[in-house]
């Protein structure tokens, strides 16, 4: 049903971005000549991207600036609809895993050697033609550079740089390019402005003064790391946003809504019991349905599709008087917890899905397995019901912050079916919950666990970090920041259609991909990376050749998160990478049980994902093993030994963890 609603609903919106697009080259010009874009990059604004051009200086902030993106150097939606910059505008910097963006006409990565997915260790050489230097630090940073391989008109072809773990939250980046060449291997000079701003002092007066000057501090940075000004082509700086900046809305939700609750139980109702025979389901005993009652942060009462943060005139979010939020769970109670009371956990489901997935094969494997109860709530935001707002999202961006801000809500809601589940006045106490002698079916005197899958992963990483209940959390096939991963996903290739049809120009889509992740941090693990293991353990399942959620994203989150890779993770010569899992500890399997956090990787046989920022489709990449990690019985009982005693045990024996193919 969720696929016949998304098929109607792109053939809609691609009908409508048809009619409504601009001709992309006036749309181009359009954008370039916006106020306030950068005089350094005339070929589009907002490049290059991030850029604290497009600050001011703010000293109510953390980092001692704010975002001032004026309307006109926006992208603009589609039939030229100007975006509203306020949610932007909120931000003291920009996100931690942004992609760095530069427009350079005629550049050859090959021939300039600039590091690839495949040697990550190069971006740290001291001739590497592209620098980032963390100027609070004054250390250099990892990263990779690639082509845009989506590019379709060569000249508009965007160079994307991906910091290889998340920059650090409020420090300040300067970018140098040089010794950039061609396909013949030719050096390509810098543009006018940048050469005539790296320059000698321009005088008072000349249009190009005040970037000069602006400038001068980066270059200064850069002096210092050994990067001279001379043969820069291109040079720029930025300021990453504060922690308080990007998980402040969340958390001051999450404070208030449990200050408000004190030492209750959130209030529930019980909407259903299904009792199963052995003959119907061999696994679960009993589903349970109902809903908590939350308090409502989102601006309309009960918070539909489309609904944002409701604020008070200092801009942090408010309970919006009098709203409650009715979230709806499921849970699945399985036949061991009649003979021992079960472990409670949440479950997360996957892309725009539902609460419904709880009820998944793989997810009953593992409650009977391992005698737990796992129950789930829809991640409201990024569940089904949003698809419209998501789909609408891409014709106009102005709608986006619907997206991360009402999965924010959702998030609360996950945190208060938590604390029901395990508070002694809650769930529990319900007869829904206990056997025919009254006795518990779930034992919550040994807290609580999370389990979620693919866009559950994705997501999982914020519940984590908020939620003062659950400590141990296990992350399937995940990774973090859509604004890497929705180029690498096979499951994008519909909104892609959309996200086409509104931008043609690839360029421009690169821009608008990372502006969507600016505020996609308060609602995603990328924006909560840094802190996530200071309180929590995570371990994290990977499927090696994942279709749908990019290796390169988990490898990220793995550095940021401080996850350490239980080896030996493939067979030799499996990764076509120079050092494979660079930097990222290792666990050998001498040190296991480990308590920490940590990344399993299961190889299911799968062809190496693609080097280049494109998704593993077409036969040449066999079958998605997206699905494999959770269906092996060796990865729940690991998944099972974290969840209730925190150790990182060997299921794999002295080999690499493999799991067989499911269909």
């Amino acid at each position: 049903m969720r696929h016949r609603l998304l098929r109607g609903l792109l053939a809609v919106a691609l009908g409508a971005a048809a009619l409504l697009v601009p001709d992309a080259p006036a749309a181009r010009a359009a954008g370039a000549s916006g106020a306030g874009c950068d005089p350094l990059a005339p070929t589009e604004c907002l490049l290059p991207f991030p850029n604290d051009w497009y600050t001011r200086p703010d000293p109510a902030t953390d980092t001692g600036r704010r975002v001032a993106f004026d309307t006109a150097a926006l992208p603009p939606g589609a039939a030229g609809r100007p975006v509203d910059p306020t949610a932007w505008n909120r931000s003291d910097g920009f996100s931690p895993g942004s992609t760095l963006i530069a427009h350079v006409p005629g550049l050859d990565p090959a021939a300039t050697g600039t590091a690839p997915l495949t040697d990550i260790g190069r971006s740290l050489a001291p001739d590497a033609p592209v620098v980032l230097l963390d100027t609070t630090t004054g250390r250099r940073w990892p990263y990779w550079a690639e082509a845009d391989a989506n590019a379709t008109d060569p000249a508009r072809r965007a160079l994307l740089i991906h910091p290889a773990r998340n920059l650090h939250e409020g420090h300040h980046y300067a970018v140098a390019l040089r010794g950039l060449r061609d396909r013949a291997g030719d050096t390509i000079p810098a543009a006018a402005p940048f050469a005539a701003v790296a320059g000698a002092a321009l005088p008072t007066g000349h249009p190009l003064r005040a970037r000069q000057d602006r400038l001068r501090p980066a270059l200064t940075a850069l002096r210092r790391a050994g990067v001279r000004t001379e043969g820069l082509y291109l040079a720029w700086d930025f300021t990453v946003a504060s922690t308080r900046s990007l998980s402040g809305d969340l958390f001051a939700v999450r404070d208030d809504a449990f200050r408000r609750l004190g030492g209750r139980s959130p209030a529930y109702t019980v909407t259903g019991v299904t009792d199963f025979t052995a003959e119907q389901d061999p696994r679960i005993a009993r589903e349970v349905t109902g809903r908590i009652e939350v308090p409502g942060y989102l601006d309309e009462p009960g918070g539909p599709p489309g609904s944002v943060l409701h604020r008070g005139r200092d801009g942090l979010p408010r309970h919006l008087a009098g709203s409650t939020q009715l979230a709806e769970f499921r849970c699945e109670i399985p036949r061991s917890a009649f003979r021992s009371p079960a472990h409670p956990a949440l479950y997360g489901h996957g892309l725009l899905g539902r609460r419904a997935e709880v009820g998944a094969g793989n997810v009953k494997d593992m409650a009977a397995e391992h005698n737990f109860t796992f129950c789930a709530t829809d991640w409201i935001g990024m569940a089904e019901a949003d698809i419209p707002v998501v789909v609408g999202a891409l014709t106009d961006p102005s709608l986006f912050p619907a997206v991360p801000e009402r999965t924010e809500q959702g998030l609360l809601n996950a945190l208060f079916l938590a604390r029901a589940l395990i508070h002694p006045a809650g769930l529990t106490a319900d007869p829904a919950f206990r056997d025919t002698n009254g006795r518990p079916l779930v034992d919550i005197r040994r807290g609580i666990g999370y389990d979620g899958n693919s866009q559950g992963g994705i997501l999982g990483g914020a519940l984590l970090a908020a939620s003062p209940d659950i400590r141990r959390g296990v992350l399937g096939v995940t990774g973090m920041n859509y604004g890497l991963l929705l180029n690498r996903s096979a499951d994008f290739a519909p909104f892609q259609q959309i996200l086409d049809a509104s931008y043609p120009d690839k360029l421009r889509q690169q821009i608008v991909l990372q502006l969507f992740q600016m505020v996609w941090d308060r609602g995603e693990t990328n924006g909560y990376a840094a802190h996530l293991t200071d309180r929590h353990q995570v371990l994290m399942h990977i499927a090696y050749g994942d279709h749908q959620v990019a290796n390169a994203a988990a490898e990220v989150e793995a550095r940021t998160i401080g996850a350490r890779l239980i080896t030996p993770a493939l067979a030799p010569g499996r990764s076509p990478d120079t050092v494979p899992y660079w930097g990222i500890g290792r666990l050998g399997r001498d040190q296991l049980p480990y308590r920490g956090s940590a990344m399993t990787v299961w190889d299911s046989g799968t062809p190496s994902p693609p080097v280049t920022n494109t998704p593993p489709t077409g036969p040449e990449y066999g079958h998605d093993p997206h699905s494999d990690p959770r269906n092996s019985s060796d990865a729940r009982r690991q998944k099972a030994t974290f969840l209730t005693t925190g150790r990182v045990i060997n299921v794999c024996g002295a080999a690499p963890c493999t799991a067989a193919p499911t269909s």
